[in-house]
């Protein structure tokens, strides 16, 4: 990697000048085209942008895989990102600040932090060095390591833009997380669970020990049971992380009037990439609208996609929840950077079931 000296002189007999310094290149993962795992490249001296006054430079220590990595190699989304290839893939990141901008106050340099950026993201966070805003960042939980914290962000604000932001979730009321064995809803179940609701999820057999252990009221092996006779009774709001047409159905008959159904399979990016920008957002748009309006005249509920984005006060609770042991995601297994192909290889064929993180040394 490479640095520049910037200088700041001082008024002669004052304190002598001071000497900062700040990347221009850096170790990288890019993405030069869409594919499978073999088109990551592992570049030495990919640029640096400079930073904004809202931004903050950080040395990457940690970053884990989500599955919109893998969808976004393999060309999902390609209508927005195929004119700006190549790009960085990833979301999450834990390491320490290199540098802020002019207007950055909440962090300094030296500090830990952790975080993610929005899914649109063009350079993200495999690199030696991440840029992130100031709002999509907060001090790394002091009690886990960077591997640990990596795969907390992305996952955890995508459930608790959901709950938190669009249900509103509150003690004592029932929520079902369709899909709890999954990253997002293993944090939704927690998050849900530190907010005092009464937690029921679906999952497959080998996660129910554990989604049982964090708090959960009842988990369904769908493998195993009927759905829809095992969960009794009626649910303030679903979040549904599979989004395929049986979940949909069945998460919205088993919810109360007035209560929130919200997937994460939108189909804006999905109806984009076949019919591309110009009539794929449009047509995505009319989808979901008609789909609220349905389902709010015939069963008196509100329907919505949901996406994570940045919420520096959702970022500092989940902190908090994290920091307390209340809120963790277990990692599976560590590659070096090095082996990003053989990483997303192994997601790309299940080989590991769970959460797998980059280490950058």
């Amino acid at each position: 990697m490479r640095f520049s000296k910037l200088r700041t002189f001082q008024i002669p007999g004052t304190a002598s000048f001071r000497c900062r310094f700040i990347v221009t290149t850096c170790r990288a993962v890019v993405l030069p085209r869409f594919g499978g795992p073999h088109v990551l490249e592992l570049r030495p001296d990919a640029p640096v942008p400079d930073l904004k006054p809202t931004e903050v430079l950080v040395r990457t220590r940690a970053v884990s895989i989500n599955p919109l990595d893998t969808r976004m190699r393999s060309g999902y989304g390609r209508s927005i990102f195929g004119p700006l290839l190549p790009l960085i893939l990833g979301r999450d990141i834990s390491g320490e600040v290199a540098a802020t901008g002019a207007s950055v106050r909440s962090l300094s340099v030296g500090q830990e932090v952790f975080g993610a950026l929005h899914p649109t993201a063009v350079r993200g966070t495999y690199a030696d060095y991440a840029i992130l805003s100031e709002d999509e960042l907060t001090s790394k939980p002091v009690s886990i390591s960077h591997v640990e914290a990596s795969a907390i962000p992305f996952a955890a604000l995508t459930a608790w833009r959901a709950l938190k932001s669009t249900a509103r979730i509150a003690e004592g009321q029932r929520i079902l997380i369709v899909g709890g064995g999954g990253a997002v809803g293993f944090a939704a179940i927690q998050l849900c669970v530190a907010t005092g609701c009464h937690v029921s999820t679906t999952c497959g057999s080998q996660s129910l020990a554990r989604i049982l252990a964090a708090g959960a009221e009842q988990a369904v092996d769908y493998t195993s049971e009927d759905i829809e006779s095992a969960l009794k009774g009626n649910f303030d709001a679903v979040l549904d992380t599979i989004g395929v047409p049986d979940t949909e159905r069945v998460g919205i008959n088993l919810l109360k009037r007035g209560g929130h159904y919200m997937t994460l399979q939108g189909e804006a990016a999905s109806l984009s990439d076949r019919y591309g920008l110009a009539v794929g957002l449009p047509a995505a748009t009319a989808m979901l609208l008609k789909k609220q309006l349905q389902y709010r005249f015939s069963h008196g509920i509100e329907y919505s996609w949901t996406y994570m984005r940045a919420d520096s006060e959702g970022l500092y609770e989940i902190c908090k929840l994290s920091e307390a042991g209340k809120l963790k995601i277990p990692v599976e297994k560590t590659f070096p950077i090095t082996q990003v192909r053989e990483a997303h290889e192994a997601k790309d064929n299940r080989q590991i079931p769970g959460k797998v993180v980059l280490e950058l040394d």
